[in-house]
């Protein structure tokens, strides 16, 4: 989840304009999406009431519309939650990953 983050983060270093414009951009965003979505959905039950501040389900949501919804989908919503959602769980997942470290 967090190296799918992380690439989505430094690839939309860009404006909204340059993202709706650019399609191998938008299916390779999506497609990290999905893979962050995926995985969540195989965390353990048990991690995930560890962590509740991590919107598990939320995420998984995201990836089912983003997989079943996909000729529907709204590219700026896309483009918006790289934006405002993703730095929070970047964060959320580099904590987890030291915690579980240590």
């Amino acid at each position: 989840m967090l190296g799918a983050a992380g690439k989505i983060s430094s690839a939309t270093n860009v404006g909204i304009e340059v993202f709706l414009a650019d399609e191998m951009l938008q299916v390779w965003v999506i497609h990290h999406l999905q893979l962050i979505g995926e995985a969540a959905r195989a965390v353990s039950a048990p991690l995930r009431e560890r962590y509740p501040e991590v919107p598990w389900g939320q995420i998984i949501a995201l990836r089912n519309i983003l997989v079943h919804e996909y000729f529907g989908l709204n590219l700026r919503q896309v483009f918006e939650t790289t934006k405002q959602d993703l730095p929070d769980l970047e964060r959320q997942l580099r904590r987890i990953k030291a915690e579980l470290s240590d």
